[in-house]
């Protein structure tokens, strides 16, 4: 730390310059210390933020995590009070497990009438058939009766026979006539009947169509359960990924809007350094470029890197630099993706050097601020 209080002295000023961006410190690149190929630069490490967030509305009931923990993606960071969803989940199960009750009925009932309706249209044609037959009998029954007491009037008239044998075949006839009649409306009756039962197949369809919609209605009734599931599922807040709580915003009994984050954390395993380079060395930056970076923690030790972002928009050194001729000063900035982090033993805001080769074959060399 007492080399970088160094930076401080007038005499230092023109090989590297302070800059105070956000909060955190950042170098201007100042290579003057490393031969041509080689580029310093220093700043802090800084991480994408990745927010826990609620999905709906609610009132916190418990916070899971805190500032510093190391959390694993899915982990429950945080849960809503979820009593009134509870109370719609179990009225959303009820409607579904009614709605399934009446299909089972209504299926039931359907497979009942599909079996007797065509046994019932068999019977009928059946008995129709029969009667058909009856009434054909008996109408050639009819015919010779009528014909028996044709001929028997005319033997009696001419006094062949006696009257009682004339009477007995008219007797006959009448007879015959009347069991004729009776035929006929046994077929009438089979006709109805076979028509009845021939609307069986419209109750079939008028069955079919009811247990149609009462599936219908189990699909929404489902489809409800499940949107109810989820939301009660969404109450629970969880990690979308793994990494170290930055920043607990919210406390129990804290009210949350939809989108409203409850937890601010970063991912150590995707890290990088972020530093600003003078416009007249942007030109010697690529992405890609291999990087060093080294910490005063760890000064024996460097992590392998290289330029992952190059601002494609100058800006003026911050006004917080200390002599007017560097504020003027245009500059990039440019971002240094860490490869490994093993141990997570670097984190934001720890203040870090570079080195960006840009030039094969060159030797690195540690980065010197003298």
């Amino acid at each position: 730390m007492e080399k970088k209080s160094q930076l401080l002295g007038p005499a230092l000023i023109g090989a590297a310059a302070i800059v105070i961006v956000a909060g955190g410190m950042y170098y201007l690149a100042g290579s003057r210390q490393l031969p041509e190929g080689l580029i310093a630069a220093s700043g802090r490490i800084e991480g994408e933020r990745i927010v826990a967030a609620a999905k709906f509305p609610g009132r916190i009931r418990q916070m899971l995590a805190k500032e510093g923990d190391a959390i694993v993606a899915g982990a429950v960071v945080a849960q809503l009070e979820d009593d009134s969803f509870q109370a719609k989940t179990e009225q959303a199960k009820q409607a579904l497990n009614a709605t399934e009750a009446q299909l089972s009925a209504a299926q039931a009932s359907l497979e009942i009438a599909q079996k007797e309706v065509p046994m019932g249209v068999s019977v009928a044609d059946a008995t129709q058939s029969q009667a058909q037959a009856a009434l054909h009998k008996a109408e050639a029954v009819e015919q010779q009766a009528a014909r028996d007491a044709q001929r028997h009037k005319e033997l009696f008239e001419r006094g062949v026979i006696e009257r009682h044998r004339y009477e007995q075949a008219d007797l006959g006839s009448r007879v015959a006539s009347a069991d004729v009649s009776a035929a006929q409306q046994a077929v009438n009756r089979a006709r109805q009947g076979a028509a009845q039962a021939g609307l069986g197949n419209d109750k079939i369809k008028a069955k079919q169509k009811e247990v149609d919609v009462l599936r219908a209605q189990k699909d929404r009734a489902a489809a409800a359960l499940s949107e109810a599931n989820s939301v009660l599922v969404d109450l629970t807040i969880k990690a979308p990924s793994a990494g170290i709580v930055l920043t607990r915003l919210r406390e129990p009994g804290e009210v949350v809007m939809p989108g409203g984050a409850v937890l601010e954390m970063v991912n150590l395993d995707h890290l990088y350094l972020k530093v600003y380079v003078p416009e007249s060395r942007i030109g010697q930056v690529r992405l890609g470029l291999p990087v060093r970076i080294y910490t005063d923690a760890q000064p024996d030790k460097y992590y392998e890197g290289k330029v992952s972002y190059i601002s494609s928009r100058a800006e003026f050194t911050p006004k917080e630099v200390q002599t007017t001729d560097e504020r003027v000063k245009l500059v990039y900035a440019v971002k240094l993706a860490i490869k490994e982090n093993p141990g997570h033993q670097l984190t934001p805001g720890l203040p870090a050097d570079a080195v960006i080769r840009w030039q094969d074959g060159i030797e690195w060399q540690k980065p010197r601020w003298k």
